[in-house]
């Protein structure tokens, strides 16, 4: 598989492209949900053309092209994804909806296809794992022959993304980013102000239900600081595990150390983070949202992961934080007993957490990569396509028309991709 982007390109050679953005409206906003509108930010301020299709309109940042009309919606939207004539598409999620349409459209025009696999859980959702199946049955296959280049954007998007049958050459690891501008060290928190939170704060961010390894965080929290008035351990959060935890803070005597809060707003975030000591997430396993970690890294403080593939890659450990064995109670509890035993260590922590996610995560650097995979896949095409027409002119071959509607799928000429948009667009999940 592919470990790497290719060498840079020089940023003033790269062609203006248009570029459509093919969403899955099931995972707008969920695990990486900000990546297409970040993702499309961005291009456009490179001078690229851009549309999204499958969003509510407003929802992802797209190029003007057309004036629009008296309903507010621009002709070209209202046309469709193959009468846009993009230079290359770009589709979310790999046996998704968004995936088929995409490569129908890809194989018609001719045009790259890149996909953006975010990876989730085996377990997920009914609707989810009923999708991925049907989806793998109907036209994986398609899929699979069409795509130019997957971006997995995690090593846990990576392995499914291999499950799913595309070739390794094919799948490159490139994170989602994160807004280091929004999130920055320094911030005050309104959330602990309201709470009455004081001191060193110990945050908890997610879902509260069974297996994930809350169990063992208020273990070890109650083994280490939480009998001491200059610690808190707070769960910003809700969910249907919440009042056996909290029982469970009562019974081994920190229930006054310990503080629950509502889900926070995405506005909240920043200064939560910021005010916060450190940031610790034990889960149990890869259903475990990672932008809130990049987040809290970029806020400057210290975290606290267990090794799940999800997670341990983006902390180096003893630099940035520590990496925890899931689960094991006793070792949430030693690696909570070096965090509150040395300011100045969780101080070197806290800038090389900064520092990392500056370097790796900040979106302009990751669309830089995101752009080199455009731009080479854009030429690489229209090179190919070239020395077809030539070879195809020699020839005097006649049969592209009937292969392309084959290979997509149309009978009889019809845009098979007219979409139903969808009504209402989900609030991003602040907790993941």
């Amino acid at each position: 598989m592919s470990s790497s982007l290719a060498p840079s390109l020089n940023p003033s050679l790269n062609p203006s492209l248009r570029i459509a953005l093919v969403l899955n409206p099931f995972t707008l906003r969920r695990k990486g949900g900000d990546h297409a509108p970040w993702l499309a930010r961005e291009l456009l301020g490179r001078g690229h053309a851009v549309r999204a299709f499958g969003d509510v309109i407003g929802g992802i940042p797209q190029s003007r092209l057309e004036t629009t009309t008296d309903d507010g919606a621009a002709p070209l939207e209202r046309a469709g994804l193959v009468t846009f004539e993009p230079d290359i598409i770009v589709a979310y999620d790999g046996l998704s909806p968004a995936a088929w349409r995409s490569a129908r459209a890809a194989a018609k025009l001719n045009v790259p296809l890149i996909l953006v696999e975010e990876g989730f859980p085996d377990r997920g959702k009914l609707v989810e794992r009923g999708l991925r199946y049907f989806g793998a049955c109907a036209w994986g296959g398609l899929v699979r022959r069409t795509a130019t280049r997957v971006i997995a954007l995690d090593p846990v998007a990576e392995a499914q993304a291999l499950r799913q049958g595309f070739s390794p050459d094919l799948v490159t690891v490139l994170p989602s980013g994160v807004d280091t501008s929004t999130f920055r060290p320094g911030l005050a928190s309104e959330v602990l102000y309201r709470h009455r939170v004081a001191g060193e704060v110990l945050l908890h961010i997610g879902r509260m239900e069974p297996g994930r390894g809350i169990e063992a965080l208020i273990d070890a929290f109650a083994q280490t600081v939480g009998r001491r008035g200059d610690w808190s351990l707070v769960f910003a959060g809700t969910g249907s595990h919440r009042d056996a935890l909290r029982a469970q803070a009562d019974r081994l005597g920190v229930g006054a150390r310990v503080h629950w809060t509502p889900v926070p707003r995405t506005a909240e975030l920043p200064g939560l983070f910021g005010a916060s000591t450190a940031l610790l997430i034990p889960a149990l396993d890869d259903d475990v949202a990672s932008l809130k970690l990049r987040r809290a890294m970029a806020c400057g403080i210290p975290v606290l992961v267990s090794d799940v593939a999800r997670l341990s890659g983006t902390v180096q450990h003893d630099e940035s934080g520590l990496v925890v064995p899931a689960g094991d109670r006793a070792a949430w509890a030693q690696a909570i007993s070096r965090l509150s035993s040395d300011p100045n260590r969780r101080a070197r922590w806290g800038r090389t957490a900064r520092l990392s996610t500056t370097e790796r995560f900040s979106w302009p650097r990751i669309v830089d990569q995101f752009e080199e995979v455009l731009v080479e896949a854009s030429i690489a095409r229209r090179s190919e396509s070239s020395e077809s027409s030539e070879s195809s002119g020699s020839s005097g071959s006649s049969g592209g028309t009937d292969d392309a509607e084959r290979s997509t799928g149309v009978e009889g000429g019809a845009d098979p991709l007219a979409e139903a948009r969808p009504s209402t667009q989900s609030e991003e999940l602040a907790a993941g």
